[in-house]
């Protein structure tokens, strides 16, 4: 985590000095995006919450999603992201919500995709996505991958609405 922290804090710096703030879906980082965001002295000032929305009776509790809603989405694609990540804005009153959804390892996915695959969605003032695949089934490389990942997106699309 300390190089992730170092990305962090590069983030945290930009939403303290703008008074914004961040809500944050994740699924297969398990929490490291929180974490490595609450890892910076004074995220009481941007970070309004998150929530590990690992299982579809996540996604339903967690981000109010209804079935019939959940069941329209195609797996591990962008516009399913993008909906996670404007749920959990707006259930937490964010200016920018991020959320992730992924396939870590070391197997695939029930629906056929390989490990290694993740997708991001970074919604606010602007709306910015991003799939990655890694190749390798190694769970925990992976999870620190998309991690870093997606705090890439959100410097991305901070650095965008300067």
């Amino acid at each position: 985590m300390i190089t992730l922290s170092r990305q962090a804090a590069d983030v945290a710096e930009i939403l303290k000095a703008r008074k914004e703030s961040i809500a944050v879906a994740e699924s297969s980082t398990g929490g490291l995006i929180s974490a490595n965001l609450l890892a910076v002295p004074g995220a009481s000032a941007y970070y309004m919450g998150g929530t590990v929305i690992y299982t579809m009776r996540a996604r339903r509790e967690l981000l109010g999603i209804d079935k019939v809603t959940l069941d329209q989405q195609q797996p591990l694609t962008e516009s399913y992201v993008t909906l996670c990540a404007e749920r959990i804005r707006a259930r937490l009153k964010a200016t920018w919500g991020i959320a992730e959804l992924g396939a870590t390892g070391p197997a695939g996915t029930p629906y056929g995709h390989p490990p290694g695959i993740c997708v991001l969605a970074v919604v606010g003032p602007i709306t910015v996505t991003r799939r990655l695949e890694t190749g390798s089934p190694d769970r925990e490389g992976n999870m620190q991958v998309f991690t870093r990942a997606a705090l890439e997106l959100l410097q991305e699309a901070l650095d965008q609405c300067r």
